[in-house]
């Protein structure tokens, strides 16, 4: 039997390396889909430690394979996903962003290094344990279909088939040390609006000649905010934003034309799809009885994501038998979405949250901003806990 201890003691020792390989990542990062060089670095590691793996799959991701006695006996899956955003960093510190306008300001640097922690723990202990380790190292989380999507498309979750899958992402809000965990229903889905009002432009001085689309899309935003705040059950919370909206006329002309971008997000499926069809219908019949035309594309995107119960009360004991109760905290519901709830719709998953935050230091900003970093110390856990949690879910009768 493999004790806390133990791996404890493996993450301690290689922490110095995780961090290299964290800033690395960091200074080097890269857009969704395009993790060309990231992909070829995690590739010479995973040759580095001995451990086979497929690369290309959707692209860019790999997939390695740690097989440990009887292999076959139970698969657990690790997942790390590796792209970085569209962000200039502005933090002053070694390891900035080399790649002007790129920046890991969503810790998929710390996942990548955390999940390669994992993988040389559990490759020093497979002699130990049985069963095998799927690790997943995923391109493309950021940006639409989601690498998620695409590699359970090209038969990731296939030969071997995983009877769990584990995700671990940073959360600046936890201080590092800390980890948490939340069971059932945990992150929204997200979907992607497109709308473009048409009208009649013309002088701002004779309205009564023109069809006015600012006017229409100002009557258009404020109407849908009611399939929010009067129509969604509030039990289940949903999120309908605008952050995106065009009118390119003048102090005194009057465009022909709005165009919007916004972002719809919800915890239950059954109602996201008549949400859709409510805005649609909404939005086509107001701006009409305005007098203008109507084009609205929703682009369906990342599912709710749901940690499977019996999975995630389980991981969240492990935690406490490897960090002490004080250190696991429960998550609350997050209206933030994850291309990882494609896994978790396809077999039982649990995503957890590893705090990196140290107001000390100063590390305490929100992810997807300029200044965005984690407390590195919190790498230790990130590899360590990882490992844990595979070990003991092999070990498990369930």
């Amino acid at each position: 039997m493999i004790s806390a201890k133990k791996v404890q003691d493996l993450a301690t020792k290689q922490l110095e390396e995780i961090v290299a390989i964290r800033r690395h990542l960091h200074s080097h990062p890269e857009l969704s889909f395009m993790e060309f060089n990231t992909s070829k670095f995690v590739a010479e590691k995973l040759t580095a430690l001995g451990i086979p793996f497929k690369d290309k799959v959707a692209g860019t991701g790999l997939v390695g394979l740690i097989e440990g006695k009887n292999p076959s006996s139970k698969i657990i899956a690790l997942r790390a996903d590796m792209d970085a955003l569209p962000i200039t960093e502005t933090n002053d510190v070694p390891y900035r962003s080399q790649n002007e306008g790129v920046m890991h300001a969503c810790g998929h640097d710390a996942h990548t290094s955390s999940l390669l922690g994992a993988a040389s723990i559990l490759n020093q202990l497979k002699g130990e344990f049985e069963g095998s380790i799927k690790l997943i190292f995923q391109p493309g989380e950021e940006k639409l279909p989601g690498g998620a999507s695409m590699m359970i498309k090209e038969g990731v979750l296939e030969n071997p088939k995983p009877s769990s899958v584990f995700g671990q992402h940073v959360m600046p809000f936890i201080p590092a040390g800390k980890v948490g965990f939340r069971s059932g229903i945990y992150m929204a889905s997200t979907d992607e609006l497109y709308l473009k009002v048409k009208g009649k432009g013309g002088h701002g001085a004779m309205p009564h000649l023109n069809i006015d689309p600012v006017l229409i899309t100002s009557h258009l935003i404020i109407a849908m905010q009611q399939i929010v705040s009067r129509v969604a059950n509030p039990i289940l919370p949903s999120v309908l934003s605008f952050g995106k909206v065009i009118a390119n006329g003048a102090t005194n002309v009057i465009p022909d034309e709005v165009y919007i971008e916004g972002t719809f997000r919800t915890l239950d499926e059954k109602w996201r799809a008549e949400a859709h069809q409510r805005m649609l219908d909404l939005a086509h019949q107001l701006v009409e009885s305005m007098g203008g035309k109507l084009e609205f594309e929703i682009r369906k995107g990342y599912p709710t994501l749901y940690n499977d119960e019996a999975l995630t009360a389980r991981a969240k004991q492990h935690a406490i038998d490897y960090l002490g109760t004080d250190n696991v905290v429960d998550l609350s519901i997050w209206m933030a979405a994850e291309d990882f709830a494609f896994f978790s719709q396809t077999a039982p998953s649990c995503f957890y949250r590893l705090g990196t935050r140290n107001e000390a230091r100063g590390i305490i900003s929100s992810v997807h901003t300029p200044t965005f970093d984690i407390e590195e110390n919190a790498l230790q856990i990130g590899t360590g806990l990882m490992a844990w949690l595979a070990i003991c879910e092999l070990q498990s009768r369930s």
